[in-house]
C-alpha cells in the first residue's frame, strides 16, 4: 500500500484491507512513520513516539495505526507529561486500562499527541512542546486540547487518535480541523482504575476520527465498566447500528436572551 492509498482511508476500512489480507498490518504502521516523518516537522502533533507493538490477532481494528493523547491515560514506558514541564520525566509503569482496550481491540498506539498544560486550554500550545499547528493552514490553531490528535487525523497521519473531553477538548478541535468528534456519555468509557472519577463525571475519554462509523466502532469496543469506575454506563446495544439510522424529528431550543443579561451581537442574533 503506498503512503497516498492510505491517508484517506477510514480505520474501518484499513481494517477490512488486514482482515482481507489485502495489505499487512505492518504495511498500515510502516505508511503511518512516513507520514509521521514527513508531516509531524511542520504539524508538531506527536510529541514522543513508541516501538509499534504487533497487534492482537481477532479484534475489530487490527493492524490499524493510532495515537495516544498525552494526558491522562497510561501507556506502559512511555512519558506521560500532561503537556507539563513539571511532568516532562513522569514515565508510565503499566498500560491504563483504557489503553489495554485499544489494544485489544488491535490498535497499534504509535505514540503521544500533543496537548496543552492539563489540558486547561482550547489550544494545544505548551511550554514544554510548542505550538500545534492545523494541517490546513500552518499559520491557524488546531483548537484542543486534544489538538495534536485532531491534526494527526486531519493530515492523513492515522485514521484516528485518542482524545479526552470536558468541555470540548475533543468537539472543538474536530471542528476546527474538519474530522468527527463526539464526547461520550459520562462513565460509557472507562477512566479506572487512576482516575475514577474527574469533576462529577464532567470528562470523558473517545477518539476523533476520519468517520462517524469509526466512532461508534471504538465505542463498541472500549465501552463497559472497569474497576474504579464509580457508575457504568453500559450501553442498550451497538452503536454502530445506529450509523445511518434515520434520526427522526429533533427539537432544538434557542434563546437569544442570555441568562446572564449580555447583549448579544447583531451579527449572531440574526443569524438564529
Amino acid at each position: 500500500m503506498t503512503v497516498d492509498e492510505y491517508q484517506w482511508l477510514d480505520a474501518t476500512a484499513q481494517a477490512n484491507l488486514v482482515r482481507t489480507r489485502a495489505v499487512k498490518a505492518s504495511e498500515l504502521v510502516d505508511a503511518a512513520l512516513a507520514r509521521i516523518e514527513a508531516l509531524d516537522p511542520a504539524l508538531n502533533a506527536v510529541v514522543t513516539r513508541l516501538e509499534p507493538i504487533p497487534p492482537r490477532s481477532g479484534g475489530p481494528f487490527g493492524g490499524v495505526p493510532f495515537l495516544m493523547k498525552d494526558l491522562f491515560v497510561d501507556v506502559a514506558g512511555t512519558r506521560l507529561t500532561a503537556g507539563s514541564r513539571w511532568l516532562a520525566s513522569n514515565i508510565s509503569t503499566h498500560d491504563q486500562e483504557l489503553a489495554v482496550r485499544y489494544r485489544r481491540a488491535g490498535l497499534v498506539i504509535l505514540g503521544k499527541t500533543n496537548t496543552c498544560e492539563f489540558g486547561l486550554s482550547p489550544t494545544a500550545e505548551p511550554a514544554l512542546f510548542g505550538p500545534t499547528r492545523n494541517p490546513w493552514d500552518l499559520g491557524r490553531s488546531t483548537g484542543g486540547s486534544s489538538g495534536g490528535s485532531a491534526a494527526a487525523v486531519a493530515a492523513g497521519v492515522v485514521p484516528m487518535a485518542h482524545g479526552n473531553d470536558l468541555g470540548g477538548s475533543i468537539r472543538y478541535p474536530a471542528a476546527w480541523c474538519g474530522v468527527f468528534g463526539l464526547k461520550p456519555t459520562r462513565a460509557r468509557v472507562p477512566l479506572g482504575p487512576q482516575h475514577g472519577d474527574i469533576l462529577s463525571g464532567s470528562m470523558s475519554e473517545h477518539v476523533l476520527t476520519r468517520s462517524v462509523r469509526d466512532s461508534a466502532a471504538v465505542l463498541d469496543a472500549v465501552s463497559g465498566p472497569a474497576s474504579g469506575d464509580p457508575y457504568p454506563a453500559p450501553p442498550a446495544g451497538p452503536f454502530v447500528a445506529e450509523v445511518g439510522a434515520p434520526p427522526g424529528r429533533l427539537r432544538i431550543g434557542v434563546s437569544a436572551r442570555p441568562r446572564h443579561g449580555q447583549d448579544v451581537e447583531p451579527a449572531w442574533a440574526s443569524a438564529v
